[in-house]
């Protein structure tokens, strides 16, 4: 039980943390384990485009299509990431302001 409070308490900070750096959230926050990210309004990319950059430094995310996604399902509109992997490895609500830095520096880097 503790485990998954930690894993909603880290998705809603990231949530708040992304927001803070210009992310358009789906759903404009979460009240679970993941985050889904339109990085087409917000930064002119594809998830494709995103799930391969953030690869490359070591975050996993999914490339995935967001509600009346106008871009074809091999290069959706959003992504989706989850916290439960990174609450397993420790990470709690102290972490999640460098790993939304971490990520807003990869993804406006492509910014179109």
């Amino acid at each position: 039980k503790d485990y998954a409070n930690q894993v909603v308490k880290n998705a809603k900070v990231l949530a708040e943390e992304l927001k803070k750096r210009g992310f358009k959230l789906v759903t404009n926050g979460t009240d679970n384990h993941l985050i889904l990210i339109d990085v087409k309004s917000s930064f002119g990319i594809d998830g494709k485009q995103a799930e391969e950059a953030l690869d490359k430094v070591g975050i996993t995310v999914n490339k995935n299509a967001i509600p009346d996604d106008t871009l074809p399902p091999f290069r959706p509109s959003g992504i989706r990431l989850g916290t439960p992997a990174i609450t397993t490895k420790g990470m709690k609500e102290s972490d999640m302001p460098e790993l939304a830095e971490k990520i807003a520096r990869e993804l406006k880097s492509l910014e179109g």
